[in-house]
């Protein structure tokens, strides 16, 4: 079922065992992981989560109906977290559906899907999932929720820090976050502590123009340029270096759903025709190279591992610069042994 803003917060913050599946797609995908992020809150910390991503299910499509069905081993909540996604899961999704019993909630972080995308069709058709497009937030849209984001760090940001960050990260949810943590540490501020924030306080940490940078760093890496990627990282801080995971994810979860296309059969040039404006025009020979340079296998475990390295430093502040260097160079040399 297709559900609205106010109908998938609910679904998220009050899991119904009705519902067993929730896909959260659309070109804002921080958007829908910051929607995902919702149903953590809610099952409580010490639920325990599986995550899997969609390569994995490609090839176990029976897993998410059986993991969605299974007890947790403390024998507390348990739910299942599929990311990155498309349509290389619809047997996996169908099967859940059609299983006699499921329990644990589902929540499926896909991409930019087309309407007419099987995973969509799915999830719309059924009464047992929800739908829910996120779309990049404009205007004063986009400036409230850089507010937002900055409230549950103890900041409150005035209205020209907001439209400053907002244009600095192309409403990027993620770089939102990105920039108002570093300034939240900047200001010394937390909830229980909180900090005005202005437009100069964000002038004087923001990274308005380290985009580039790290565009840099993502395309050594992905592309496998291990060398280059070395020597990128060594300009840059561990803060910085972090940034620099969430975007090589970003860029895995952007085209991991395109790869399965290509994978079932598609030419690179048809699914990059079919892409459209979802690939911004910079963009489109980068990814196109990319599609042919990365297995679906090779982008779930890169996203794995990486998943991993982010949630190890939301847990301690700072895996390590060397633990971060050593992970993203990995990577950039499994890139450039793979095959053209």
């Amino acid at each position: 079922m297709k559900a609205d803003a106010g109908q998938i917060q609910r679904a998220l913050d009050r899991p119904d065992p009705a519902v067993r599946l929730i896909l959260l797609y659309g070109p804002d995908e921080s958007g829908s992981r910051a929607l995902a992020a919702r149903i953590d809150k809610a099952m409580g910390a010490e639920a325990e989560r599986i995550d899997i991503a969609g390569a994995q299910l490609k090839e176990d499509p029976a897993r998410l109906a059986d993991e969605a069905a299974s007890i947790s081993l403390f024998g507390g909540a348990r739910h299942i977290r599929v990311d990155p996604a498309g349509d290389e899961i619809i047997d996996a999704a169908q099967a859940l559906l059609e299983a006699p019993s499921a329990g644990n909630p589902v929540v499926v972080v896909a991409g930019n899907l087309r309407k007419d995308a099987k995973l969509v069709k799915l999830a719309l058709a059924s009464p047992m999932a929800l739908a829910f497009a996120s779309y990049l937030p404009e205007g004063r849209a986009a400036d409230q929720v850089a507010v937002e984001i900055a409230r549950e760090l103890g900041l409150r940001l005035d209205p020209r820090a907001a439209q400053a960050i907002v244009a600095a990260t192309n409403a990027d949810r993620a770089l939102i976050a990105r920039e108002l943590e570093k300034l939240a540490l900047f200001l010394d501020a937390s909830p229980d502590d909180p900090r005005p924030a202005d437009a100069a306080a964000f002038e004087t940490v923001g990274a308005v123009n380290d985009e580039s940078d790290l565009s840099a760093i993502v395309d050594a890496v992905m592309g496998g340029r291990p060398e280059q990627a070395a020597a990128e990282l060594a300009l840059i801080g561990a803060p910085e270096a972090i940034g620099a995971v969430r975007a090589v994810l970003r860029r895995l979860a952007q085209i991991a759903p395109l790869r399965a296309e290509v994978a079932a059969g598609q030419s690179v040039d048809a699914v990059m025709a079919g892409a459209g404006k979802a690939i911004f025009w910079k963009d489109q020979k980068v990814v196109a190279g990319l599609l042919q340079r990365w297995s679906p296998d090779r982008i779930a475990t890169a996203t794995t591992r990486l998943a991993a390295l982010e949630r190890a430093y939301k847990r301690s502040g700072s895996p390590g610069m060397i633990l971060i260097g050593e992970e993203l160079l990995t990577i950039a040399r499994v890139a450039a042994s793979a095959r053209r």
